[in-house]
């Protein structure tokens, strides 16, 4: 029965709708943190059992995951609630109730950013609702969750001794190959690394984490080395195939570790009792990594996107400077902002797009879905759709903010003295491949073209082709690694029909401004990429001698041919290292 409203005010009018209210929500999120957990689970068996196309599906199932969740909580409420669920008051009085269920919860702010999903769901919450909303404070990630699980290994008896346990303690140490082969492999790496680094004193200890993670079809233990006076990280990467399981590849230092962690990664799979625990350990390998990608990368994008949020506005708080147009060309479909302080990029979509763009709004949409939900292969970036977010206008530059409020007027308006920004998406900011040749030496820029060529490979392998190859198209992150960040032309390698060019018929077809034979919609012609790239010199030569078959139809049509066939592909996100177990 709903409480006599017009008898009653304050808190005590909603009865008790607060309190069930929040316990269904409670419940809810519990259940959606059961199957997130439960389909995370299941990539043990995907390893074991080299299921890799049913890991891919599991991996989208489980990002669908949440907002199927929220959006079946929300119909719940609405029902449960009555008309209570459209008045501040009743859920300022949920959330009070909310909080209480959540006070001896691990990783409560999990709790708090699902809270958070439905009210901005009911209010169509511009900005921050603090009447009814957990707040930047309250979702802190939660620092009371006590340790990660981990097991740990005394040394004293030398590493060749105690590495065959750590292998053992393998959930399918069964499939390994050559147990003792791995572990003077595992062992050889160690000791050649710290030697080549000049590192004193022999490890005294090993720690690892016991839960194992799983992404594409590797799988990773991650841990952590120990002496008297260092320590270092220590990530082990196994490859199953026909032969058995096997180590494919050790890595000890944090320059090699971030990669597997970086925004340009898909999620890894892997069941951390509570995420909070888990994340500090990994704050401990990769010190500078921000909380928000390490949340993201271990699979909860919501609350790492939460974590973003509150970093940019605790970072516009803290500085002055204003909103600029991001470095490089300026884009047919965004309209691309940033901070020099702070290193992410906004992205608008324009209102209308320039010739030649044939796109939509919707399509341009629709691909960046498929990116949040396909293998990123450490090609894609990571990019977070925001939506009705609240800046103070006086944080703009004047161009940024004339060309937000002319060109982009579906997305942005002005309310009193804020700038609203109904939608966008944020990236981490890179240096775009083109200002990048023009500004690095030489050597810097052949790597640059060689990873250009790389990307265009690995995005390939696992069935993307960019669509528009220009080089502003491409960034260049802090490690140096090429990856694309422009979606508005992305498509499958399988879509398209890659084409040799035919040759001419009459001498003066090749001078014609239109080509003389019929292209259609989704014809790819590489051959003409080179040219049409506008590399010259060393830079070409370069690309020519690492990648000239990529400029061949052939090459295509084969690599389509394959992912027609099925047959499973990979990108390795590291460089394997196997020459010890071959010594």
């Amino acid at each position: 029965m709903q409480p006599d409203t017009d008898q009653q005010a304050g808190p005590a009018r909603w009865g008790r709708v607060p309190g069930d209210a929040a316990a269904a929500i409670f419940a809810a999120f519990t259940d959606y943190n059961l199957e997130f957990g439960s389909i995370t689970r299941r990539a043990e068996r995907r390893f074991r059992e080299r299921e890799w196309k049913l890991g891919a599906r599991d991996a989208v199932e489980r990002i669908e995951l949440y907002d199927r969740r929220v959006e079946k909580c929300l119909a719940g409420l609405v029902g449960r609630m009555g008309r209570a669920v459209a008045e501040q008051e009743a859920w300022n009085a949920t959330r009070a109730a909310f909080a209480d269920l959540i006070a001896d919860c691990p990783d409560r702010e999990f709790y708090k950013t699902f809270f958070n999903s439905i009210t901005r769901k009911v209010f169509d919450t511009v900005g921050v609702n603090d009447s009814v909303e957990f707040v930047a404070l309250d979702l802190e990630p939660t620092i009371d969750t006590g340790s990660a699980p981990t097991r740990e290994y005394a040394t004293a008896a030398g590493l060749a001794a105690v590495l065959p346990g750590v292998l053992a303690d393998l959930p399918w140490s069964d499939l390994v190959a050559d147990q003792a082969a791995a572990a003077r492999m595992v062992a050889g790496e160690i000791t050649a690394f710290t030697a080549a680094r000049g590192l004193r004193g022999a490890v005294d200890g090993i720690e690892v984490l016991e839960p194992v993670f799983y992404r594409g079809s590797r799988a990773f233990l991650v841990g952590r080395l120990r002496a008297a006076d260092w320590f270092l990280p220590l990530v082990i990467a196994l490859r199953h195939d026909e032969t058995g399981v096997a180590v494919d590849s050790v890595m000890m230092s944090e320059y090699e570790v971030r990669p597997l962690f970086g925004f340009s990664r898909s999620y890894f799979h892997v069941d951390l009792p509570a995420v909070g625990a888990g994340l500090r350990f990994l704050r401990t390998l990769m010190p500078g990594k921000p909380t928000d990608e390490l949340y993201t990368v271990l699979g909860r994008a919501k609350q790492g996107k939460t974590e973003r949020y509150r970093s940019l506005f605790r970072h516009l708080g803290q500085s002055s400077d204003l909103f600029s147009h991001a470095e490089g060309a300026r884009g047919m479909v965004m309209i691309v902002f940033t901070l020099a302080s702070l290193d992410i990029v906004f992205k608008v979509i324009r209102d209308r797009f320039a010739f030649p763009k044939t796109t939509t709004r919707e399509e341009v949409m629709d691909r960046y879905r498929f990116v949040f939900r396909h293998d990123r292969v450490g090609r894609l970036v990571d990019a977070q759709e925001f939506r009705r977010l609240r800046f103070p206008r006086q944080r703009f530059a004047p161009a940024v903010l004339e060309e937000l409020l002319s060109e982009a007027a579906l997305s942005c308006r002005i309310e009193g003295d804020d700038l609203i920004i109904e939608h966008c998406y944020l990236e981490r900011r890179m240096k775009p491949l083109d200002v990048f040749l023009r500004e690095a030496d030489a050597a810097a820029a052949r790597r640059a073209i060689r990873d250009y060529g790389q990307a265009m490979r690995d995005l390939a392998l696992s069935n993307v082709f960019p669509g528009d190859l220009l080089l502003k198209n491409f960034g260049v992150s802090r490690h140096g690694r090429v990856i694309f960040y422009d979606y508005d032309e992305l498509c499958l390698v399988t879509d398209c029909r890659f084409r040799d060019l035919p040759e001419a018929r009459h001498a003066e077809d090749e001078l014609r401004a239109e080509p003389w034979f019929y292209i259609g919609p989704n014809d790819v012609f590489p051959a003409q990429w080179l040219d049409f790239l506008g590399l010259r010199g060393a830079l070409r030569e370069e690309f020519l001698r690492h990648h000239a078959e990529l400029l061949t139809a052939d090459w295509w049509r084969r690599l389509k041919a394959l992912h027609e066939a099925e047959r499973h592909l990979e990108v390795v996100p590291y460089q394997a290292r196997r020459a010890a177990a071959s010594s």
